[in-house]
């Protein structure tokens, strides 16, 4: 899951929120346009889906390295 688009809030602006009843400090990042705004969302996706899958390439690197020590 990516929060691109989601601003990274601070523990100022989370308090400060608690006292925001008009929902003016809701930021999010923004794009020249819609399309743009996808293809940045599409990248990121695909950023964590290679993430995720180079991370269970090494787990299961490292336990058939496991196994063939133990052999």
């Amino acid at each position: 899951m990516s929060d691109y688009l989601f601003a990274h809030q601070s523990l100022l602006s989370g308090f400060a929120r608690t006292l925001d009843l008009g929902g003016t400090f809701d930021v999010y990042n923004e794009s020249p346009s819609p399309a743009i705004a996808d293809a940045r969302a599409l990248f990121s996706d695909w950023l964590a889906v290679g993430r995720d899958i180079f991370g269970a390439a090494a787990t299961l690197g490292s336990e058939e390295g496991t196994e063939a020590q133990a052999e």
